[in-house]
Parts: structure tokens; C-alpha cells; sequence
């Protein structure tokens, strides 16, 4: 049974269109013409519950519009969208309490005031009785690491500490799918890596299911064993993150430190030569002839040094979005 069902899911927005100058703007006062955007063009996928899937597409792409129409924000223009049970544009309670969305470039908690001020308020507008409450916040706390700063005014906070606040804001009321837009937008390296931590284990935990937006690949990496491709509002890819590296990474590089200095022309049978500095050589082998062709270099070769590794993620994501498709 799947917990998020879209068919055919359009957004076209109306967009008022104005030549420059006063004789622009007196025409446009007085009879408005528009253009129609269409940011989401018949996107059709399911997800299942306690599934991790991230949702990748250059800027303008979709994938935002496409978050509020799975949380309600916006109504679609066409097609068909369910969450967890409910249709989510009517807004009911009982689906409120079963989502949630987070956006890095937005904050819920009051700025000037403790962070638990603003938790307390989440947990009246829930109905959560004060004993579940400080068992929830005392859980996520610990969870996130945030023991002690919740009685700091929220402008005081870091912004690694800001966010992992919003994040047990957002997750008070224990909600089943959460969709998380940029959620480490603009945090070091560090406060990444806690916070991918820490959603990974609240997934293990709670079952939870989470649809992931971010320009972060590691997010999508540690996190994402399925990915949604959107390009133009049109989803080109819905499948295994490793089967589309495959797909658009056919060859893996293999980097080599030699005892001398190589004749390039003798490294043409291993595989394609990439470059080759002094004792250095780098190649691209198919991935299907590596071991066999790995197995001939250790052989034939004096080598003190041996690396594979494959392409950049975001390598791979760039090409697939400037070919705009998936073949």
C-alpha cells in the first residue's frame, strides 16, 4: 500500500504580462493580458511507506510547487494526488497531524524567543498533554544533539542549531511522511552530516517516509536509494540512484602511481588514457571489463599505488539535466 499516490499531476500558473514604459503600465491597468506557466507537467509517481526518496531538478524545475501540492499549500491544476489517505488541498486535521514540511530558507520559531516557547505553542495547536510533550522534546533532543539550547532566544543559536531546532519543531507531532525541501541549506559540513544522521535514524525509528529536495548530492547519497528526476515540470526519471549512475557512468577511472614513467602508447589496451604527469596515469576502464582489466595491470605493471573511483554524483546529475532526458 503506497502512502504517496500522484497521477498526472499539473500546476499552470496565470502570469500577467506588461511591456515597459507609462504607456505599458496604463495598457496593463486597463486590460491585462497573461501568459500561462506550466511548472508542473503530468508528474506521476508512487511512494512507499518508510521509503527515503530524493527529489532532484535544476532550479525552476518543479520540485517546490510540487511539495505544495503535496502538502496542500497550492491547489493542482489537474491530476490526481493523495497522502496518506487523504486528498491534501482539503486541508483536514487528521492529515495535517500525519505530515509535515520543512524548508531551509524558512523558520517557524520565533526569533527572539527561547525555542521551547515556540515547541509549546506547536503542542497546543497538536493537543500534545505536557507529559508526551517533554517526553518528545527530551527524545529529539537527544537525538539532535540539542540538549541545553532550547532555553537560548533562537537568534542566539547557530544556524546548525537553528535548523536541527526547526527540524523538532517540525517533527513534535510525530508525523508519518515528512517533505523536506533544501533541509541543510547554507549549513558546514559538520552540521550536514548531523543532520543527515539524525533524519536516517528518526526514518529507522519511526518508519517514517521522507520525500527529499536538496543541491547537496552527499544528502541524496547517504540518504536516498531511490531518486525523482524533474526537468521543465516533467518528471524524467523515477528509479535506483545507483542504476542511473550505471546508465550515464558507464566507465569508472582508475588513477595509477607507477615505479617509472609509462610509455602512453602501452596503456591503450587497459583502457581509454585520460591523462598521463610523469609516473601518474589516469584511465577509464567500462565497468564491466574492471576486474579482469585491474587484474592484467597489477600483472603487467609495477605499481605502488592504485585507486578506483567513480565519477562526481553531481557529474552525472548535470548531464542527465542537460540532455533533459533519461535514455
Amino acid at each position: 500500500m503506497t502512502i504517496i499516490t500522484c497521477d498526472h499531476l499539473d500546476k499552470v500558473y496565470p502570469v500577467a504580462v506588461k511591456e515597459p514604459g507609462l504607456k505599458g503600465t496604463l495598457s496593463h491597468f486597463f486590460q491585462r493580458q497573461h501568459r500561462l506557466v506550466k511548472a508542473v507537467q503530468g508528474v506521476s509517481f508512487q511512494i512507499d511507506p518508510a521509503e527515503v526518496v530524493g527529489f532532484l531538478g535544476p532550479n525552476g524545475a518543479g520540485k517546490t510547487t510540487t511539495l505544495k501540492m503535496l502538502t496542500g499549500l497550492i491547489h493542482p491544476s489537474g491530476g490526481q494526488v493523495q497522502v496518506a489517505g487523504h486528498i491534501p488541498f482539503r486541508r483536514h486535521a487528521k492529515f495535517l497531524t500525519k505530515i509535515t514540511l520543512v524548508m531551509g530558507q524558512k523558520q517557524q520559531l520565533l526569533w527572539d524567543l527561547p525555542a521551547l516557547d515556540s515547541l509549546k505553542i506547536n503542542a497546543a495547536v497538536y493537543q500534545i498533554s505536557r507529559r508526551e510533550f517533554e517526553y518528545r522534546v527530551d527524545e529529539l533532543s537527544d537525538m539532535l544533539a540539542l540538549r541545553g539550547k532550547l532555553t537560548q532566544p533562537v537568534r542566539k543559536l547557530s544556524l546548525g542549531e537553528r535548523m536541527k531546532a526547526e527540524l523538532l519543531a517540525a517533527l513534535l507531532h510525530h508525523p508519518q511522511v515528512l517533505f523536506l525541501d533544501e533541509p541543510t541549506l547554507g549549513l558546514d559540513v559538520n552540521a550536514q552530516v548531523s543532520v543527515r544522521e539524525f533524519l536516517k535514524e528518526y526514518n529507522q525509528r519511526y518508519n517514517a517516509t521522507i520525500l527529499l529536495t536538496s543541491h547537496y548530492m552527499a544528502d541524496i547519497t547517504a540518504l536516498c536509494d531511490r531518486v525523482l528526476l524533474i526537468h521543465q515540470g516533467q518528471l524524467i526519471y523515477d528509479g535506483a540512484l545507483n542504476q542511473l549512475m550505471s546508465r550515464f557512468a558507464p566507465y569508472r577511472e582508475v588513477k595509477l602511481e607507477l615505479v617509472q614513467p609509462p610509455d602512453p602508447a602501452d596503456l591503450q589496451k587497459y583502457g581509454e588514457v585520460e591523462a598521463v604527469t610523469g609516473r601518474e596515469v589516469r584511465l577509464l576502464v567500462r565497468r564491466a571489463d574492471l576486474t579482469p582489466t585491474v587484474s592484467k595491470i597489477l600483472a603487467n605493471l609495477q605499481v605502488l599505488d592504485l585507486t578506483i573511483t567513480d565519477p562526481p554524483i553531481e557529474e552525472i546529475i548535470g548531464r542527465v539535466f542537460q540532455s533533459g532526458k533519461v535514455t
